[in-house]
């Protein structure tokens, strides 16, 4: 990391104000330029196709989104707050990575722009077993947060820089797999339908929601890394810690609460589509007799 200004300095238990630093990823701007590469090519394509499917500019702009989603929590202050300074900026960004990214990269997608790697995701989900299945996310997204969250895992990551991209691409991966069961353009074999979207949110917040709001409600500081850090912001270890806990339990509830609005609509959408067909198919039917 290449900060553009040095870190706040204070003593433990003093009031400071943190400076607030970009920093250069050369690893950050390189993915991020190479998936834009790889998506402008497809969008370009998928535009030419002729398909009255084909993408348009509300896609290219939640990819756009997604990918400036990527720079603030990797490079900007939101990056150097939470590995320097606070757990609440911290925590930010972990739901950045686990949820917001994910949500607005898949949803810039459709199945005319994955149609040239269609059968190639759908027989890698086939073959995937267990693993493509959306219990196997529940499990691996319930497991990735809780376990990059147990103290002693959590301070070795903000110790050691190869260890803290580790966490942060198992936020990425566990959360696209997870969002990915929910919102992906392509038909799965094994595709939640019905209400089982919502049984799938349901089980995962839940789980995630309890472990922000016993963050929040801790009496004593667990994250060895921030216990003796001066008081940014005012906030002392142990509010800043609830704050962090809060974040959690808050940004959770929010993305359920919007994700049941889309699933509710999807799920009526999906049933007065499948009513016109059917309705259509009698229609032949009785002509045709």
């Amino acid at each position: 990391m290449l900060p553009f200004s040095l870190v706040s300095l204070g003593s433990p238990g003093k009031d400071v104000t943190p400076i607030y630093s970009w920093s250069i990823e050369p690893t950050v701007i390189l993915g991020t330029l190479i998936l834009s590469v790889l998506y402008g090519l497809a969008w370009r394509r998928a535009r030419r196709s002729g398909s009255p499917h084909a993408p348009g500019y509300g896609r290219l702009s939640l990819f756009a989104i997604s990918m400036a989603l990527v720079v603030a929590a990797l490079m900007s202050p939101i990056d150097s707050l939470g590995d320097d300074d606070l757990l609440v900026m911290h925590m930010v960004q972990h739901m950045i990575l686990l949820d917001l990214v994910p949500i607005t990269l898949i949803l810039s997608l459709n199945k005319v722009l994955l149609r040239p790697v269609t059968r190639r995701i759908q027989t890698i989900e086939r073959h995937a077993g267990f693993f493509g299945s959306p219990v196997f996310a529940v499990i691996a997204y319930v497991a990735g947060v809780y376990g990059w969250h147990i103290p002693a895992a959590y301070d070795l990551a903000l110790h050691h820089s190869g260890i803290h991209a580790l966490e942060h691409l198992t936020f990425s991966a566990v959360g696209t797999l997870y969002w990915w069961h929910v919102l992906s353009p392509i038909r799965a074999r094994r595709r939640l339908t019905g209400l089982g979207p919502l049984a799938y949110m349901v089980t995962t917040k839940l789980f995630i929601g309890a472990l922000g709001i016993a963050l929040a409600f801790l009496p004593r500081v667990i994250y060895a890394f921030y216990a003796h850090k001066p008081h940014y912001w005012g906030l002392t270890p142990i509010e800043d810690q609830s704050m962090a806990g809060l974040v959690m339990a808050l940004e959770q509830s929010l993305v359920m609460g919007v994700a049941f609005v889309y699933l509710v609509y999807n799920f009526f959408d999906e049933a007065a589509a499948e009513q016109r067909r059917r309705e259509r198919y009698e229609d032949l039917t009785a002509a045709g007799g």
